[in-house]
């Protein structure tokens, strides 16, 4: 179906996602920050990136951007979550403004639904075809 890279720091959100692809067809790598991607991108070829955007250290935009220079036309589908801010939880700042600089295919909101995602994911192989 397609080999698939998900780079997120949330250990529960990149297993939760790893089986659904993997029980889905599709060949999955999950790693935990943006220089393990950038090293599996350098080492594999992916047809779809999953690419959190709020990670610690290497942030999913550099990350985005370093992977687009390693290989310029990879679907990448930026991914984020709700933050909290005095207790409140809250989505991420300009969330799409940041994903757009990025130039993912897409963004998804965290938590999302298994049938958003796996859409997500054919359109963006359908756009690399």
């Amino acid at each position: 179906m397609g080999r698939i890279l998900i780079i997120d720091d949330d250990q529960a959100v990149r297993n939760a996602t790893k089986m659904l692809l993997d029980a889905s067809g599709f060949d999955v790598v999950a790693v935990e920050d943006g220089g393990s991607g950038i090293k599996a991108i350098e080492e594999s070829k992916f047809d779809v990136v999953i690419v959190d955007l709020f990670m610690p250290g290497m942030d999913g935009l550099k990350t985005t951007k370093a992977l687009r220079q390693r290989q310029p036309s990879i679907p990448i589908i930026a991914i984020s979550g709700s933050m909290f801010r005095g207790g409140v939880r809250s989505q991420a700042p300009n969330f799409e403004t940041i994903a757009a600089e990025a130039g993912p295919v897409t963004t998804l909101h965290k938590p999302f639904r298994p049938q958003e995602l796996l859409q997500a994911i054919n359109t963006a192989i359908g756009t690399r075809e």
